[in-house]
């Protein structure tokens, strides 16, 4: 009872500090203190997991992942004629025409700085205790969860506020910290983090999952430096290169025998491809998966003997699944055209006619069968609590690893022969043709075919330059470099006028 209470003071304090960046009120919600709290490190963790929690929102189905993955070429959620799912905020957002007033963004600014806001609290009490010696590696592995809030906070809107305590000075609150100087503190904290952080070879991985290790922070700086053009103006190809190489000598992952098994509920502790992830389970209040929810057909309640009815929501486009050749398994991933059971059997509407998917036609006014869904995370074998699945929830995978190092080497030399075969690794484990050669287009369009609806796209469309130069369904011109970061939102701004509103974006 103690930690509960401890855990949920933490969280609303931070999420007090955060949320609009002047409520401030300061509460007290019991007489308990680092000095009688945290003497070992269970308790600790018990704190530690709701930043972990809030941090899954950035990969599952919030409003971080949701702007992550809406203004590219494999996301798209329509208004259905049946009046469901309009949302005027996704759409500007899919038309690359995003205002400071977005509310889609300024939810997920929200929720990010909540993460952050939690993780200041939480390192405040470890900090203060008198344990916090023993308890190094717990103060280490919050860093890093406040690492990466704050690198999709860069991500996203570039110039954000670098607050790193727990309660704001209402009389001094925070200016706006350049992108490039965010970039360096999350390199520094994360690098920092990396020396009391055990590595993956030396815990038991089945009691230890799914907390950070070494190996999953070397991933997540792999991925900030293969985007450090982007961030800061310099490349940093040779730093992507070696923190690849620092997970790719431990032995401790290999490539699974099919891609989908890494989304599948029962598949769950492998250990196999998966170097981070949220654990998840509903049937006990620890978080759910929803993404077959929000995303199937309703009709796929009786393809999946499913105990509620999917919202039919998420989809993708015709680009997406015309990047796959047939061959390909990784388009078996993709539910088009006219579907079936499980054994073949046409899936019939009401009408009698079989439940065929096409592209969507329509931005605002869909029709039902109107959107391709992607079956990343397999409701077969999953256990349901309601609308909630048991699928773990994904961050970044070993064939990351692989095509990060494969593109950086590339960018160094065009002519190297490693970067070819990591390329044809990831293709030969889903039977796809192999390349004889490599250029900077295929590099991004295999990783479009790997990494589809796993929060990558938008970040890679911008370091390749396809999100400005490229056209799809309905992103039908050319975009301005400037919305390569989104707007901060009004309310922040609003909040706290000491906030510099992004290049391009209109003043308040």
């Amino acid at each position: 009872m103690k930690m509960m209470i401890q855990k949920i003071s933490i969280l609303l304090l931070a999420v007090a500090a955060f949320s609009g960046c002047t409520k401030l009120e300061e509460e007290r919600y019991g007489s308990l203190s680092p000095e009688t709290y945290y003497s070992t490190e269970a308790e600790a963790l018990s704190s530690v997991v709701g930043v972990y929690q809030l941090l899954s929102y950035t990969v599952h189905i919030g409003d971080p992942w949701r702007i992550a993955e809406f203004g590219t070429d494999e996301f798209i959620v329509p208004g259905r004629a049946s009046g469901g799912w309009y949302d005027a905020s996704n759409i500007e957002i899919i038309q690359h025409k995003v205002t400071p007033a977005n509310a889609t963004s300024g939810r997920a600014w929200t929720n990010i700085f909540q993460e952050i806001g939690t993780a200041n609290a939480v390192l405040e009490s470890l900090n203060a205790s008198p344990n916090a010696a023993n308890l190094k590696a717990v103060i280490a592995e919050t860093r890093a969860l406040r690492a990466y809030g704050y690198f999709y906070a860069m991500d996203f809107w570039g110039n954000v506020p670098l607050v790193t305590v727990a309660r704001i000075d209402p009389n001094n609150l925070p200016t706006t910290t350049r992108r490039a100087d965010v970039f360096k503190f999350v390199e520094t904290e994360m690098t920092a983090a990396l020396a009391d952080l055990p590595s993956v070879n030396n815990v038991n991985r089945t009691a230890y999952y799914p907390r950070f290790t070494r190996e999953a922070i070397f991933a997540a700086l792999a991925t900030m430096y293969l985007n450090a053009e982007v961030y800061t103006g310099t490349p940093q190809w040779e730093k992507a290169a070696a923190m690849c190489d620092s997970v790719i000598k431990t032995g401790a992952y290999s490539l699974e025998a099919n891609v989908g098994d890494n989304f599948s509920s029962t598949n769950k502790k492998t250990f196999k491809e998966v170097i981070s992830s949220f654990s998840v389970d509903p049937a006990k209040n620890a978080g759910g998966n929803q993404f077959i929810l929000y995303t199937q057909h309703a009709l796929d309640k009786l393809k999946y003997n499913l105990p509620f009815t999917p919202a039919d929501g998420y989809s993708t486009y015709q680009e997406a699944l015309d990047r796959y050749e047939n061959v390909d398994k990784r388009k078996g991933l993709i539910e088009y055209g006219p579907q079936t059971y499980l054994d073949g059997t046409p899936l019939l509407q009401s009408n009698g006619q079989q439940l065929v998917l096409v592209p969507v036609k329509d931005l605002v006014s869909a029709e039902d069968n109107e959107g391709y869904k992607v079956l990343k995370y397999t409701p077969i074998g999953t256990t349901w609590s309601g609308y909630n699945g048991d699928n773990d929830l994904v961050l970044l995978r070993y064939s990351d690893i692989l095509l990060t190092k494969a593109e950086a080497l590339f960018r160094i030399s065009s002519s190297s022969g490693v970067a070819l075969d990591l390329v044809n690794q990831v293709r030969g484990r889903s039977n796809a043709s192999q390349l004889g050669s490599l250029t900077l287009k295929n590099l991004e369009e295999e990783r479009a075919r790997e990494f589809i609806w796993e929060g990558h796209r938008r970040r890679d469309m911008i370091r390749f330059g396809s999100y400005f130069t490229s056209t799809w369904a309905f992103k039908t011109g050319q975009t301005e470099t400037y919305r390569g970061i989104y707007p901060i939102p009004s309310e922040q701004i609003t909040a706290n006028p000491k906030l510099e509103q992004n290049t391009g974006y209109p003043k308040q």
